[in-house]
């Protein structure tokens, strides 16, 4: 019995256990049948994630097709995260949050200048996180993807429009997802600071993998 509440639940053994400090990228392979674990350990913290097929790296997370899929704009429990070739990724198999956006995108330094002023262009933001992480797999910018934002909250208005809001998650608040192929993850803890995505305030993540 661990006294350790992130890893209530899971089962195998642990094989990666790490801390993604505040703002910063992470990239890890996970093989077919591990568990990814992803810990908010301080709570209302966006977790931006793009996946990539390990053995086709032209294969990568569609939101398109799993939305389309799934006939639900929303990431649940038991969502199926597709590849651009209409296949499996990896499975939402627990979720401590009701839902996760996939349409709300990834913060860049030109959408901060357009929505929160000139002054916030040299400020931080995923897309620099993901090229970042991306660089350690010979990706550039033209194989960042529509991404998942874990624990994020972007409501749909009845006029269509989004809005970015207080998050839905609390401290140790957790989403596990099943790889159904070797997959690369590339993550931004996102170091959005404009809007209450993080609560102005972006903390560490924990991520872990079982097998």
């Amino acid at each position: 019995m661990t006294s350790d509440p992130a890893l209530s639940g899971l089962t195998g053994t642990i094989i990666h256990d790490e801390i993604v400090p505040a703002r910063a990228p992470w990239l890890h392979h996970v093989a077919a049948g591990e568990v990814l674990r992803i810990v908010d350990l301080e709570g209302n913290q966006a977790v931006d994630f793009l996946i990539y097929a390990a053995a086709d790296d032209a294969e990568r997370y569609s939101a398109q097709d799993t939305v389309a899929a799934q006939g639900n704009l929303f990431l649940r429990t038991g969502t199926v995260l597709l590849s651009n070739e209409g296949r499996a990724l990896m499975t939402i198999v627990d979720s401590a949050v009701e839902y996760h956006d996939t349409i709300g995108g990834a913060c860049s330094c030109e959408s901060n200048t357009l929505r929160y002023g000139h002054h916030t262009k040299s400020q931080h933001a995923c897309v620099d996180n993901f090229l970042e992480a991306n660089l350690i797999e010979g990706r550039g910018k033209r194989d960042i993807v529509s991404n998942i934002n874990f624990f994020m909250n972007v409501p749909v208005e009845e006029d269509g429009t989004l809005g970015i809001v207080d998050g839905i998650s609390a401290p140790g608040l957790t989403v596990d997802l099943r790889a159904e192929m070797d997959v690369i993850v590339v993550v931004s803890n996102c170091p959005q600071i404009n809007n209450p995505c993080n609560g102005f305030n972006p903390t560490p993540v924990r991520m872990i993998v079982t097998a």
